[in-house]
């Protein structure tokens, strides 16, 4: 089979997780994809997978294979559309994935202009609050708030955010400013985090990260539910200090604690194409990039 063809079939077994689920990506079937594999190992003689009953993973030489597959098979997609006169002109689907808040206030309006900027283009966003599987899940890139965790991806930092305590300017003025963490179990507390058996916020004294656990009147699985409690004046609430960056600036909400915050968090873009990332992800990433370190809400 032509090489290409074959880089094509072990990169697309590699993102779907097996030899089933890279035939239906590429229309084939899972013989064929099979045939693919072990005539291109036969070629180099490695082993690029290893094959179980129920998995299929790559080994540490194929996995260098495969990310020098992908770095020919974009060079490959740009001189195609270079030749075709399309070099400019980025096209295709894009699956871009965010926080639910985050995506709604600082990705919405970057997908938008870019969709503007590339009408041979279309997004598909999926704003969750769960860490996406990049790969296994077909995502091209990736807003990610938080310590990132060793991998094959590329991450490119953009700014960083802070977990702030605040509430609205009348209910301090009815039930005083705490001044030191201890304060707060004389307060009302919003948390938001879900349903769990222990909340707790983190604060930072002497150097040392603490634990300030607490019981707290209103748990809400959402941070917009604690956002509208906070901004009501029914009591104070912890965020992330993008999603309160507007109520901050208008005077709605009051930032407390200040000097007890934990160290920032950073924010990165991340993707799975390498340096050699295919036109439609290069010029999203790009603007994606170049929009957020400008945002005043991630400093």
């Amino acid at each position: 089979m032509d090489r290409m063809h074959l880089m094509q079939v072990l990169v697309a077994v590699v993102d779907n997780g097996g030899f089933a689920a890279a035939a239906r990506k590429l229309s084939s079937s899972p013989p064929a994809v099979t045939r693919a594999v072990a005539e291109l190992e036969a070629r180099l003689g490695v082993r690029l997978l290893t094959r179980t009953t129920r998995t299929v993973r790559v080994t540490e030489i194929g996995a260098r294979y495969v990310e020098d597959c992908r770095r020919i098979l974009a060079a490959a997609e740009e001189a195609d559309e270079a030749a075709a006169g399309l070099h400019g002109a980025p096209r295709g689907r894009l699956t871009v994935t965010a926080p639910v808040l985050f995506g709604r206030l600082h990705v919405t309006s970057i997908v938008t202009d870019y969709l503007s900027l590339y009408p041979e283009t279309s997004v598909n966003c999926w704003f969750i609050d769960r860490v996406v599987q990049l790969v296994e899940e077909g995502i091209d890139a990736a807003i990610r708030i938080g310590a990132l965790p060793d991998s094959s991806l590329q991450a490119i930092p953009v700014g960083s955010v802070r977990r702030v305590v605040c509430a609205a300017p009348g209910y301090l003025a009815q039930h005083g400013t705490p001044t030191r963490p201890e304060d707060l179990h004389q307060h009302t507390l919003i948390f938001a985090g879900g349903v769990s058996p222990h909340p707790e916020w983190r604060f930072q004294r002497d150097g040392q990260l603490r634990t300030f656990k607490f019981a707290p009147r209103l748990t809400t699985t959402t941070n917009d539910a604690a956002l509208v409690a906070a901004q009501t004046g029914f009591g104070l609430t912890s965020l992330l200090s993008y999603q309160v960056a507007e109520q901050l600036q208008r005077g709605e909400l009051v930032r407390v604690l200040a000097d007890f915050e934990p160290e920032p968090i950073p924010v990165h873009v991340v993707h799975r194409e390498g340096r050699h990332a295919v036109r439609k992800v290069r010029s999203f990433l790009d603007l994606a990039v170049d929009r957020l370190r400008a945002n005043p809400a991630l400093h």
